[in-house]
């Protein structure tokens, strides 16, 4: 059957992202075949794009969530029937490729759905919910009364974060880069927002925590933000650098000195990758039905905007240049 995808000649701008047609190939014996319904779009997305993260060939086809109904079982698959809706996240012998109407995945990376979240629901806060699992339950076990700051709290990621560390009961302070974008912090339970356009970040979250700094920074701004997010952490605290999305430029993870973590300060830095965290089958399996058990509680990851898949371009651009808030979806 052929498939509708979005392709990626070459590293570039959102430009390169192109529409085709390709050949896809009946699933493999432990595979099913996938017609998406929802596509969900993430920053790590346009790391890929420009090549900040290299992808392992050309053209290459985007996207690490998706959500859809089985068309096609392999023959030795077992548990699912055609016509049931799952959803898939992560990357597929280390690619991606969810940026297409149809596509073949491992029987054993399907997530099926419950019927009482729709498509749109899951497709926005999969891959945000097994990031937002791994960051507040294994990176830092995150615990009643600590103060957690979320930068981009408005983002997709950064709104379900927000909501997620209050339910775990935290006072979470969220950076925001606009007055609008405070509104939709506060609207998913922040407790402060700091819009640090207009103050100085390390002086307005010293000020709300009475000098003391926070216990945990999650951080995906990088470049200054990210020195800045070590500023006010208070000893023994710990910030997870988890993009630089205000950095996309940089092929080079930004080198932080170890004098700078300690001893006088004493405190942790973290790198962690959600795709190194997704290769482990039994976490992957693990953070989606946590993610999944959220989303059936009445977290939302807020839909900033859906777009035709041939449109991943125009998606890619508002998405770079911070005109969004919440999640970008395409739909096949």
């Amino acid at each position: 059957m052929h498939a509708k995808v979005i392709q990626l000649r070459k590293p570039g701008p959102a430009l390169g992202l192109q529409p085709a047609s390709v050949m896809l190939a009946p699933p493999a014996p432990h595979a099913m075949t996938v017609r998406h319904t929802a596509v969900g779009v993430n920053f790590v997305d346009v790391y890929h794009r420009t090549g900040l993260y290299p992808v392992p060939a050309f053209p290459a086809v985007l996207g690490v969530e998706g959500v859809g109904v089985v068309e096609a079982l392999g023959s030795d698959v077992r548990g699912f029937v055609v016509g049931q809706r799952v959803a898939w996240a992560g990357l597929i012998d280390g690619a991606p490729g969810g940026y297409a109407s149809h596509r073949n995945i491992p029987a054993e990376r399907a997530i099926a759905l419950p019927d009482a979240l729709d498509d749109d629901t899951v497709a926005a806060t999969l891959v945000r919910g097994i990031t937002a699992h791994m960051l507040l339950t294994r990176v830092r076990q995150v615990q009643p009364g600590d103060t957690v700051l979320v930068h981009a709290a408005a983002g997709g990621l950064g709104a379900l974060l927000v909501q997620w560390a209050k339910r775990l009961g935290t006072r979470v302070i969220g950076a925001v880069g606009n007055e609008a974008k405070a509104a939709v912090a506060l609207a998913h339970g922040a407790d402060h927002v700091v819009l640090y356009r207009q103050r100085d970040m390390r002086e307005a979250v010293l000020q709300l925590t009475g000098g003391e700094g926070v216990d945990y920074v999650i951080d995906g701004v990088g470049g200054p933000m990210l020195h800045t997010a070590m500023a006010v952490t208070r000893p023994f605290g710990m910030v997870a650098s988890i993009g630089q999305a205000g950095d996309v430029e940089n092929a080079q993870t930004q080198t932080v000195e170890l004098a700078a973590l300690g001893p006088s300060r004493s405190i942790a830095l973290a790198r962690p990758g959600v795709f190194r965290y997704m290769a482990d089958l039994s976490r992957y399996r693990d953070g989606a039905q946590a993610a999944l058990q959220r989303m059936l509680e009445g977290l939302r990851v807020p839909l900033g905007g859906t777009y035709p898949l041939e449109d991943a371009a125009a998606a890619h651009a508002a998405l770079e240049a911070g005109h969004t808030t919440g999640a970008l979806l395409l739909r096949p």
